[in-house]
Formats: C-alpha cells, sequence, structure tokens
C-alpha cells in the first residue's frame, strides 16, 4: 500500500525550524517613495529656491519620487529656500546658517 506524503517543512512534532528562528530585518514600503539628497549635492545647483521639481531636473532623486529629505554631508557655500522637501535637523541648521531656509 502506498504511503502518504509529510508536508515540507514537518519535523515530527517537534516546533519546526522556521518557528524557533527569530524574524529579522524590516522592509519599510515608505522607502522607495522617499529619496535622499546629500547638503553638498545642493552645491551644484543654483542659489534660490528649491523643490521636488528643481531636484528632479538635476537629476538628484529619481522621477519615481514622492517625498526628498535633506540629509547633512559637507558643506553648504549658497543660500537656499526648501519648498515641500524634508530636510534633518542638522541640515536645517546648515541651510539657515548659510542664509537660506526652511518651509515645509
Amino acid at each position: 500500500k502506498g504511503g502518504g506524503k509529510i508536508k515540507a517543512g514537518f519535523e515530527g512534532g517537534q516546533t519546526p525550524m522556521q518557528r524557533r528562528l527569530p524574524k529579522i530585518g524590516f522592509f519599510s514600503h515608505k522607502a522607495k517613495d522617499t529619496a535622499e539628497v546629500l547638503s553638498y549635492h545642493l552645491d551644484r545647483l543654483e542659489a534660490g529656491e528649491i523643490d521636488l521639481a528643481a531636484l528632479r531636473a538635476a537629476k538628484l532623486i529619481p522621477s519615481t519620487a514622492k517625498k526628498a529629505k535633506i540629509v547633512l554631508k559637507g558643506e553648504l557655500s549658497k543660500a537656499f529656500t526648501l519648498k515641500g522637501v524634508a530636510a534633518t535637523a542638522g541640515a536645517k541648521a546648515a541651510i539657515e546658517a548659510a542664509g537660506g531656509s526652511v518651509q515645509e
């Protein structure tokens, strides 16, 4: 007579390996919509108002990005006005120290 099949991962009644091991990692679904821009990349742009359209035109963020965030790295030498773009606390301080402003 034929035997039955045992489900893949069945370990004879003991807790299976996939339930014993901890789950690790985290995948943020918001991450694919948000692009990060390093602050020293802003010096490539002309001083003035920076919004998502200006960042896309300068190829600093992909066209699929719905949000952008400025992260402090390096020095800023020009004054910028950020509109509709998020910035970290350090980046805000650096932009304001260079004579710019942040409007979210």
